[in-house]
């Protein structure tokens, strides 16, 4: 699987969760949204203000489910108004989602996303693998930005980057919903195209649906599973392929 940062088609002319492998729907949320009218670029306007000349908005899908990559997109626009519709992508249909991200690409003055392979989840853990993601998407923009929005409490990048983090920032911030779109329909695209269809990748996209549970407990992981994760407790015929979750200092809880 190829790491590095793909920039976006449009050239330029950053809660709560399970711990890892205990079985959950993808993660969603069914609050409503911050105002009455969705993201807007009040953090954005802040930022610029401060003296930020270009500000990024970053956001991350992939973190809870047991297969594939984590995938991170960071999105810069031009504080236009944005596509109709733009918000959390986890309070949009698939539909409505592919729909969006068509329109973002266009839109968009510059985007890229970064991933981290299930592999380097389970070698570095996975505040390690959020920030290789976003390190990758955040490299492949065509200029660097000066402020980046991260959404959540956590500052996974660290202090080489400025970053400001933003509980709900894909609720509050124009930039961070349109990386949640852009992150979660290329990670969708690509677990739909992993092939395994005993595993329904293309329907669960690797969280851990009733349909994906069975074919782990019949036919055992795949090369595209994380085999540090507790899953793997409970398949007693396939639980010794499991491998330590590294103990490094800084990880970020995932409780």
């Amino acid at each position: 699987m190829d790491h590095a940062g793909i920039i976006g088609d449009a050239a330029f002319t950053g809660e709560t969760e399970a711990e890892p492998g205990k079985a959950e729907a993808e993660p969603g949320r069914t609050e409503a949204k911050p105002g009455e009218t969705g993201p807007d670029y009040s953090v954005e306007r802040r930022l610029i203000a401060a003296g930020a000349a270009r500000v990024a908005g970053i956001d991350e899908v992939g973190r809870g489910a047991w297969a594939g990559p984590v995938v991170v997109c960071a999105a810069v626009t031009d504080l236009t108004a944005p596509p109709a519709g733009l918000t959390d992508s986890k309070m949009l249909t698939a539909r409505r989602r592919e729909r969006i991200a068509e329109e973002l690409r266009g839109w968009l003055p510059a985007y890229a996303i970064g991933m981290a392979s299930p592999e380097e989840i389970d070698e570095a853990g996975m505040t390690e693998a959020l920030r290789r993601a976003a390190v990758r998407a955040l490299e492949a923009l065509p200029e660097r930005p000066d402020a980046i929005i991260l959404d959540g409490k956590h500052d996974y990048l660290g202090g080489a980057w400025p970053v400001r983090t933003e509980i709900k920032g894909d609720l509050r911030s124009v930039t961070v919903a349109a990386a949640s779109v852009l992150a979660k329909v290329h990670r969708d695209t690509l677990m739909a195209g992993l092939g395994h269809e005993e595993y329904d990748f293309a329907k669960n996209a690797g969280y851990p649906s009733p349909s994906h549970q069975e074919a782990l407990r019949r036919l055992g992981p795949t090369p595209h599973h994380r085999m540090s994760w507790s899953y793997l407790d409970d398949l007693p015929e396939w639980r010794h392929l499991k491998r330590r979750r590294p103990d490094i200092e800084g990880q970020m809880s995932l409780l």
